[in-house]
């Protein structure tokens, strides 16, 4: 056991050591969440409504979709999203079972990867699990990409590139218009965007950075998430019929997983069907947002970078996210520090995720906190 005690002695001494929060006694602030549109915690004002709409809900579904009899609700929410959508959708037990099934379904003979750099670790892991052959560029670099499609297009068949349409870490966006025109100079490409961050929380009906920007038809493969903004658990991949065959078929974690219980599968669906009524919350989020984002700037003098709710507060150092985030905590604001390897080095930050029943003035002690450590 003694190297896994070098491990833990040597992230200790490196401000890296992790522990799994404990929830705090007395209410606090909390903006270290994924919860955009503040539905988790209005939960119990639709408990009635579900348990009334969704009654035969069961609590497990006892077997994988393959071999499940209690689909009807899977069946229904998938086959809301394809109303809202226009196209064929299938749900993943998470967000990450989405990314790393997928991947290693798409690992066909002849088949490149171009990953953003600054992808989610999910899909990097089901790259090295299923023996992709990758390269990388640098984010949101659309000159880099270009030009090793125009290097690698006649050796493959099949390019696949991914990326995020908000990125978990900076909260920037990316040029998926530039990518979508990209690929229609190349028919060989799959384009392939995640939009665990932007479900529910861009766009008109809340479907993300896709739906805003006209371009659902444009893109092979949309995976959204159930644990953010909609408060729930799971995800979905929005593709065509013939995909949605093929990931039925070829996704391992798809076929060889129990399948999401039907009572997570209702209380998703509602959570749904509110988010598309929320655009009034989308737009207050937005210019909270962005508000935050400005006084973040005037406080450290550079760009937060960020164009959505994750704003990103760069420390450099570990040991500082560490303190500030200890006093955000002893100011009743929960903002929990990044470290490597989730960021690179240099990189590590407070992370402030914001949501939709906040405010300006209750947040106004982060900016006091954050003032001392910057003067």
């Amino acid at each position: 056991m003694s190297a896994i005690t070098d491990i833990l002695s040597s992230l200790e001494e490196e401000h890296r050591l992790r522990h799994i929060p404990v929830m705090p006694e007395t209410d606090m602030i909390d903006l270290s969440s994924n919860d955009y549109l503040s539905l988790g915690t209005r939960c119990n004002e639709f408990r009635e409504e579900f348990l009334d709409r969704f009654s035969d809900a069961a609590f497990s579904s006892s077997a994988s979709r393959l071999l499940s009899l209690r689909q009807k609700h899977h069946n229904a929410l998938e086959e809301y999203l394809n109303t809202l959508y226009g196209k064929p959708a299938l749900l993943f037990n998470s967000g990450y079972h989405a990314n790393v099934g997928i991947v290693g379904a798409l690992t066909l003979p002849s088949t490149l990867f171009i990953c953003d750099k600054l992808i989610h670790a999910s899909v990097i892991d089901g790259l090295h699990i299923a023996g992709s052959v990758f390269k990388r560029f640098p984010h949101n670099d659309i000159s880099k990409l270009r030009k090793i499609i125009e290097k690698e297009y006649t050796d493959f068949s099949q390019l696949v590139i991914v990326v995020e349409s908000v990125y978990s870490m900076d909260g920037d966006t990316a040029p998926l218009s530039e990518l979508a025109a990209l690929k229609n100079e190349y028919p060989r490409i799959i384009l392939y965007v995640d939009e665990a961050h932007a479900f529910g929380v861009r766009g008109s009906k809340g479907l993300g950075v896709c739906e805003e920007l006209g371009l659902i038809n444009d893109i092979d493969l949309i995976i959204g998430t159930f644990g953010k903004a909609a408060a729930s658990s799971g995800a979905f991949a929005i593709c065509s019929d013939e995909m949605k065959s093929f990931l039925i078929n070829c996704a391992r974690p798809f076929i060889f997983s129990t399948a999401l219980p039907p009572a997570n599968v209702a209380w998703s669906m509602l959570m749904t069907e509110k988010i598309v009524e929320m655009n009034d919350a989308r737009v207050r989020l937005a210019a909270l947002s962005k508000e935050f984002s400005d006084r973040l700037e005037e406080i450290s003098g550079v760009s937060s970078g960020s164009s959505s709710q994750i704003i990103p507060f760069v420390t450099g150092n570990a040991a500082k996210a560490l303190s500030i985030a200890a006093r955000l905590r002893d100011a009743g604001i929960i903002a929990l520090p990044i470290r490597r390897p989730t960021v690179p080095p240099g990189g590590e930050r407070i992370r402030f995720s914001l949501g939709a029943d906040m405010n300006m003035e209750c947040l106004l002690p982060v900016f006091e906190i954050l003032k001392t450590e910057v003067l």
